[in-house]
């Protein structure tokens, strides 16, 4: 940044900064959220020279490989945690879980264990006779890591226990900010890759080789969970409820958390949020939320597990992480389809624990709500796992020069003139024409994944070898492959192009719904393709069907209909078709037998993750019964099946009117 840009900047930040001090402090009417806020701060603070101890945006992330380490089955699995983003999401859960307890006729009062979700690594210790013997990661939940040699260098955890019993016990391992910061200065002297938060550094930390290393850092834990326990004969009673444990964990010699808290209400559990939301910078160790459990024991046991998480318990994550950035460029992204896309390209900045680079802007709309700029700065939004987004432009920092953004008339990357039009009714831009050996090779990719054709192996990289080497032009030119063509390319022994070959040979059998969806269809999709497929029950009807029949069938629409027509109608497509069928065994769908039972005809919905089928298994069932499936909840749906963590399709289809399921209620009705 050139010095005058750079002195404009620094004013323009410390007029801004000014601003919503006393927005925050004065008039108690903040604007922006306190992660942006703290963003700003800390670029004015870097430009003007000053907090060195501040941690850069770009940190790379450190650790010893996983390798390295012995293997731990766990005795008792290891769970994550389901999140909930907001008191309608949390009091949805609570619900769940009365609606579970009812159904086993149990109307006891709910009181919550609640505490502090500490951002660290989990660890599971475990003792014999008080001693401890081994610690270990959580790694998969069934197999971890064992890290007894670094864990025996944490003050925190004691070698041996007040009593001379049997457990096995689960904490946190963290990181002061102090410590920290310690650490990456040491590193940067090193010219070592720094750390990217006290998180990662803990882990980085615990898992060296060297315990040495580990002792120097002065990690910390805190235990919150009892896996197992044999009191032997030292007179102690087991607990019974989540609470007593943690007292139990204290009263043997393990560090608990400080700030647990009982709730009897759901209404009390939002006052603990409330305050810890406002004072969790004031706490030795990072947290991104609290975690809630049933106290009762007994209850937990009759809540049990989903496939990945507990159903008695639940963390309630602190807001959306914020930061701001500045837009380097928007740069147009092409897709399979030739649907144009812009993507932000980032200043890169630190947000929700991981450095990001890039934000889609999804559409021109968008680009024209926002009046987002090239060198704009931005506050830039993650919440969870949800993909980054850009939430609004810090127009006091907008660049003098600035001009709003004008989706060009031709992309690179579309082929022939590289020109783009205006998806009619949608906010998207597509490729005029789809000639393009970008737009080619992510079909490709897309004809040989596993919701496609699924042959197993061949990913981008061997395809790119293929099409590099000149082997393969077209998708039907796979079939034509012998091992002989393969074998001498770098990576391909004789083995490896065997099963090439086989997985290829294999992938030439396939579901007519298949074949559909590896085409590359605009607006087709598994379900989509799945009712075409039922519906119509060979490609030839395919080929030869309507708009207007297309469109009658529920769940297809006229947009879908005249998508599939309009391309089955196109010489080039036709063309490859041709090329195509004389390698493939189309398997037509079953016709399947006429059903009396509660689903035949119905439209059902599946949401949220269920107890013990996977989605495929429960949507399988429901097909063989006669329903069809629909990705979304509308007036149409009969039946709603939820599982947990059912989110927005649980409240639409209440809204509605809409007949929702547990998973055993579905079960009785299709078997």
């Amino acid at each position: 940044m050139a010095k005058k840009d750079n002195a404009d900047r620094i004013e323009k930040l410390r007029e801004l900064v000014a601003y919503h001090q006393k927005r925050y402090h004065e008039e108690d009417a903040p604007e922006i959220s306190d992660e942006a806020y703290d963003s700003l701060v800390r670029e004015l603070r870097e430009l003007e020279g000053v907090g060195e101890e501040e941690v850069s945006v770009a940190n790379q992330v450190g650790g010893a490989p996983s390798e390295a380490f012995s293997k731990v089955t766990h005795k008792v699995r290891q769970w994550s945690l389901n999140n909930v983003f907001n008191l309608e999401e949390l009091s949805d859960w609570e619900e769940q879980i009365k609606r579970r307890l009812r159904e086993e006729d149990i109307t006891t009062e709910l009181v919550y264990d609640v505490g502090h979700k500490l951002d660290g690594l989990k660890v599971v210790l475990t003792y014999k006779d008080g001693k401890l013997v081994r610690a270990a990661t959580r790694g998969n939940g069934v197999i971890g890591e064992d890290v007894t040699h670094t864990a025996r260098t944490i003050e925190d955890i004691p070698e041996t226990l007040a009593l001379p019993v049997d457990l096995t016990c689960v904490g946190e391992v963290w990181l002061s900010e102090t410590e920290f910061k310690r650490i990456n200065k040491e590193r940067e002297k090193l010219e070592q890759p720094l750390f990217a938060n006290p998180r990662n550094a803990a882990a980085g930390s615990l898992r060296q080789l060297d315990p040495s290393i580990t002792a120097s850092r002065r990690l910390s834990i805190v235990v919150y969970d009892l896996d197992s326990l044999d009191v032997k004969d030292t007179g102690l009673e087991e607990p019974a409820t989540q609470e007593e444990e943690i007292l139990l964990l204290k009263k043997l010699g393990f560090p608990i958390g400080e700030h647990i808290f009982l709730a009897h209400s759901i209404s009390d559990v939002l006052k603990y949020y409330e305050k810890w939301k406002r004072k969790r910078n004031t706490l030795p160790y990072n947290v991104d939320g609290i975690v809630i459990k049933v106290n009762d024991l007994s209850l937990q046991k009759r809540l049990g597990y989903t496939a990945k998480a507990p159903r008695f318990a639940i963390a309630f994550k602190f807001p959306a992480e914020q930061s701001t950035t500045v837009i380097l460029d928007i740069v147009l992204q092409v897709g399979r389809t030739g649907v144009v896309t812009p993507v932000a390209h980032l200043t890169p900045t630190l947000i929700a624990g991981s450095v990001v680079s890039r934000a889609t802007l999804h559409n021109e709309d968008q680009i024209k709500r926002l009046d987002v700029r090239i060198g704009d700065t931005v506050i830039l939004q993650k919440a969870g796992d949800v993909i980054p987004e850009i939430v609004s432009v810090v127009n006091e920092l907008r660049p003098a020069n600035s001009k709003p953004y004008r989706f060009p008339k031709k992309v690179e990357g579309c082929g022939g003139d590289g020109s783009i039009e205006r998806i009619p009714g949608e906010a998207a831009y597509r490729c005029v024409t789809l000639d393009s050996d970008f737009i080619y090779r992510r079909r490709l990719y897309h004809f040989a994944s596993k919701t496609a054709l699924n042959i197993d192996g061949v990913g981008p990289r061997i395809l790119d070898q293929l099409l590099d080497e000149g082997l393969i032009k077209t998708s039907a030119d796979l079939f034509t492959l012998k091992v002989g063509d393969l074998e001498g390319l770098p990576g391909f022994k004789s083995r490896a192009a065997q099963n090439v070959i086989d997985a290829i040979k294999s992938a030439s059998e396939v579901e007519l719904y298949r074949l559909l969806v590896a085409l590359s269809i605009p607006n087709i999709g598994e379900e989509t393709a799945r009712l075409v497929a039922d519906y119509c029950g060979s490609l030839e009807k395919v080929q030869r069907a309507t708009v207007e029949e297309l469109a009658v069938i529920h769940g297809v629409g006229e947009v879908v209909a005249e998508s599939l027509v309009l391309w089955m109608s196109n010489k080039k497509n036709l063309e490859l078709l041709s090329e195509l069928l004389p390698h493939l065994n189309i398997r037509n769908p079953v016709k399947r037998k006429e059903s009396n039972g509660a689903l035949a005809g119905k439209t059902v919905v599946f949401t949220g993750a269920l107890p013990s089928l996977s989605r495929d298994e429960a949507k399988a069932l429901a097909r063989s019964a006669g329903a069809h499936i629909a990705s979304s909840v509308s007036k149409k749906t009969d039946f709603v099946v939820m599982g947990d963590e059912a989110g927005s399709k649980a409240r639409t289809a209440r809204e509605l009117g809409v007949t929702v399921l547990s998973e055993a209620e579905f079960l009785k009705m299709v078997r």
